[in-house]
């Protein structure tokens, strides 16, 4: 939830002492024509590559120039086995990194997402959300626009079903991650309803405002030491209340009403290590309450607890990818 790694958090706690872009997608619509076989990605959606990579079959990386943030994003876009041989469309799985200084695109590959798709009928798209981001349009920033959530839902999304032999409905579409990824998934598919038919959070925390809100101002110091130069993602001293509101997966159970959900959380944090207790015990305990939600509510999840602190289970995630492929359109 928090950051994922001991270094990263020390930086956070050391360095503590925009107004949104419109997003003008709608719906599970169809938001561009798919790529033919073959073509060669190219600028977009409010993106212009700038650098790119895709001499491995499987795995293609992009860097991309935009007015949504201030510094160069990137994205792995990941392949099936079989996507050069064929002119098959394919399901899409949007997948997103945690918080910390060691965090990016390329956190889903050092986790061994290659072998977890290895013959899976997938697409699975890796994105930048910086280190702090929280896959959000924050209320500051000094360091110039960090506008995550227009860059991942109002320009990367259309560009990779531009480019990529994709479905673009809603039953093609996940979204899933880890951590602040994982709160990131839920996030999105509450704001975005229309769009994704299976969500994932992988010791993801659900909840902006349990505990005296202790993930919204985790949100704001972490964001302010890392990527906003003192800016916030929800506002300080106080709050902009609507805009927590609206990021907030337990304010809107009804959008999780018929999708696949998929939920996973530690039980025992390493007890030296004070940032694994505060990061898996507020994910724990989160996560509970919001199960119990939609238990009240009537809305089917999949969920498990299982021992150890804040890390992707590699059993799990192979379960999520099995689960994912099962839930989505075929190929």
């Amino acid at each position: 939830m928090l950051s994922e790694h001991r270094t990263s958090r020390r930086n956070v706690l050391k360095a503590v002492g925009g107004v949104s872009a419109a997003l003008a997608l709608g719906g599970a619509g169809v938001l561009a024509a798919a790529a033919p076989a073959g073509a060669a990605p190219g600028d977009g959606a409010g993106l212009r590559i700038v650098e790119r990579d895709e001499h491995d079959a499987r795995m293609w990386y992009y860097r991309f120039a935009t007015d949504a943030i201030a510094w160069q994003p990137a994205v792995n876009v990941l392949l099936p086995d079989d996507y050069h041989t064929g002119e098959r469309t394919y399901p899409v799985l949007y997948l997103f990194h945690g918080g910390g200084t060691d965090q990016d695109f390329m956190t889903w590959d050092r986790l061994d997402i290659r072998r977890l798709t290895a013959g899976k009928p997938l697409i699975v798209v890796m994105p930048d959300g910086g280190h702090a981001g929280w896959y959000s349009n924050p209320v500051s920033s000094h360091t110039g626009p960090r506008n995550w959530e227009t860059f991942h839902m109002a320009q990367l999304m259309p560009w990779v079903e531009a480019n990529f032999r994709t479905y673009a409905e809603y039953d093609g579409r996940a979204v899933g991650g880890f951590s602040m990824g994982g709160f990131g998934a839920l996030k999105y598919a509450t704001k975005y309803p229309d769009r994704f038919a299976s969500v994932s959070a992988h010791s993801g925390p659900p909840s902006l405002r349990r505990d005296l809100g202790a993930v919204a101002n985790w949100a704001n110091i972490s964001a302010a030491a890392l990527d906003l130069a003192g800016g916030t993602i929800y506002g300080a001293p106080l709050w902009d209340e609507a805009k927590v509101s609206a990021d907030n997966p337990m304010e809107h159970l009804d959008s999780f009403r018929g999708k696949r959900v998929f939920l996973v959380a530690g039980t025992s944090p390493n007890p030296v290590d004070p940032f694994d207790v505060l990061n898996e015990v507020e994910v724990l305990r989160g996560q509970r309450e919001f199960r119990a939600a939609l238990d009240g509510a009537g809305i089917r999840y999949e969920a498990h607890e299982e021992p150890g602190g804040h890390f992707v289970r590699p059993a799990r995630a192979q379960d999520d990818i099995n689960g994912i492929v099962a839930r989505l359109k075929k190929a």
